[in-house]
């Protein structure tokens, strides 16, 4: 088996395997920044450098959904391209190749991301609410793409080794996911919250759940939909959910674009 996949190699089929794989990797650094720094912690979203006093936030949420999309094209072309070469990849040995692939995309994404957004364009920076925005973006791009770029160079270096064609994609999957709970997970104590509400929660009744909750009305959007609320110690953020919240938030309010957002 692993003769006939180096007997392969440079084909069509192992090209295909490869850029499928970087692709993906290359969406999932997308979806992993956009969720986890534009949705849950919203340090930033994607055109915070041209609206840096956040008024119109309706339209960067606009633009953050664009960039999803854009992201899910990216991912239905490497599924293609990985259908394609899909003889090929049922190779045992191929397991490792395409997780070093994804590495390569994901960590290409945020080298990209940082050149190109961050100090090309001045879009955005991953912290928007900081002296000096550098260093944030220095930790970022070392973290999430030079050190995954190094381990998917060095991971296409080694012998292919057999059984890691599902294990290893889903390892990649698996830490994404568990990184975006951990950050959407409230953490106790009082201090300022968002809370958003499900459509069938009327503003009154919204406004009757902060009062029982004892907590100061801070700010809410137009729609009357998303509210920023001070807790008092005894409360606990994950109250909300019990009275028909569907996202709640303590993280992105000081530090993230609630900042920017004149009341």
């Amino acid at each position: 088996m692993v003769d006939d996949a180096a007997a392969q190699s440079g084909s069509g089929g192992d090209k295909n395997l490869r850029w499928g794989g970087i692709a993906l990797g290359f969406s999932l650094g997308g979806f992993f920044d956009g969720i986890l720094l534009h949705q849950i912690l919203q340090w930033h979203h994607l055109l915070s450098g041209l609206d840096q006093e956040g008024r119109d936030i309706r339209f960067l949420i606009m633009t953050d959904g664009l960039f999803h999309a854009f992201m899910y094209v990216v991912a239905a072309i490497g599924l293609w391209l990985l259908w394609r070469a899909r003889e090929f990849l049922a190779s045992a040995v191929m397991g490792d190749r395409l997780f070093a692939d994804a590495l390569l995309g994901f960590g290409g994404w945020h080298i990209i991301d940082a050149f190109l957004s961050h100090w090309t364009l001045d879009l955005h920076r991953i912290r928007m609410d900081v002296a000096n925005p550098v260093v944030w973006d220095l930790i970022w791009l070392m973290l999430f793409g030079v050190i995954p770029l190094l381990a998917g160079m060095a991971l296409r270096r080694m012998p292919p080794k057999p059984n890691l064609l599902l294990t290893s994609p889903l390892a990649l999957v698996s830490a994404v996911l568990i990184t975006g709970t951990v950050a959407a997970t409230p953490a106790p104590g009082d201090g300022p919250v968002l809370v958003m509400f499900r459509p069938d929660v009327s503003p009154a009744k919204a406004m009757a759940v902060i009062a029982t909750l004892n907590a100061t009305l801070l700010w809410t959007d137009r729609s009357e939909r998303v509210w920023a609320v001070e807790l008092p110690p005894d409360a606990h953020p994950s109250s909300f959910y019990r009275q028909g919240a569907l996202f709640v938030s303590k993280s992105i309010i000081p530090a993230g674009c609630f900042d920017r957002i004149k009341l």
